[in-house]
């Protein structure tokens, strides 16, 4: 007696991420559609976040077999911890992980081990570049510069603006073009400390 069985067929999906809406995930998409994912999501949100919407729906879609697709580790996760918990994650359910640019992925020893090298090179990058923004950002405070935007008001319109709100002048506050002043939601009480 011959039986025959139709074994779930294997499907391969894609996952990207950016971090802000000024960067651009086509190079990405591009990538994972060239290695055959049938499907792709797409978050753009930190690396850091465990919750990102398209991840949690991608995750929910998987199925035992399937093969995850990413092009970098560091576009899953930031952490060591995180990006291996997640490959354990995956590997509970049977799902592989397949890391386009960087060769590897967790369905060999080799590869297993080639993934936790790379998560910990990722890790240490991420951290290097931000050690180098706290040291430039302290060093420019040093020599007496200040980040963020520009202040709206000059000093003699943010005099002006605390004399009226002090004297609870809400009336004249609105009167914007004849004081020469933004509006009001640009003027910060009190003043933030520097």
């Amino acid at each position: 007696m011959i039986v025959c069985v139709t074994l779930p067929r294997m499907a391969r999906y894609g996952y990207a991420r950016i971090s802000t809406h000024s960067q651009r995930d086509d190079s990405q998409l591009d990538a994972l559609r060239a290695a055959g994912c049938e499907r792709n999501w797409t978050d753009t949100a930190s690396g850091k976040l465990a919750r990102r919407p398209e991840w949690d729906n991608c995750l929910d879609h998987l199925r035992a077999g399937d093969e995850l697709a990413v092009t970098r580790l560091s576009r899953m996760a930031r952490s060591v911890r995180h990006l291996t918990e997640t490959a354990a994650l995956l590997a509970d359910r049977g799902i592989d992980l397949v890391v386009l640019k960087q060769g590897t992925g967790t369905t060999t020893p080799a590869g297993r081990f080639t993934f936790h090298v790379l998560a910990a090179m990722d890790e240490m990058l991420a951290d290097l570049i931000s050690e180098g923004t706290r040291e430039g950002l302290e060093s420019a405070r040093a020599r007496g510069r200040a980040g963020g935007r520009k202040p709206k008001l000059t000093t003699r319109q943010a005099e002006v603006a605390r004399g009226m709100y002090c004297r609870r002048d809400r009336r004249n506050l609105r009167r914007v073009p004849q004081n020469r002043l933004p509006a009001p939601r640009t003027i910060r009480w009190p003043p933030p400390a520097r």
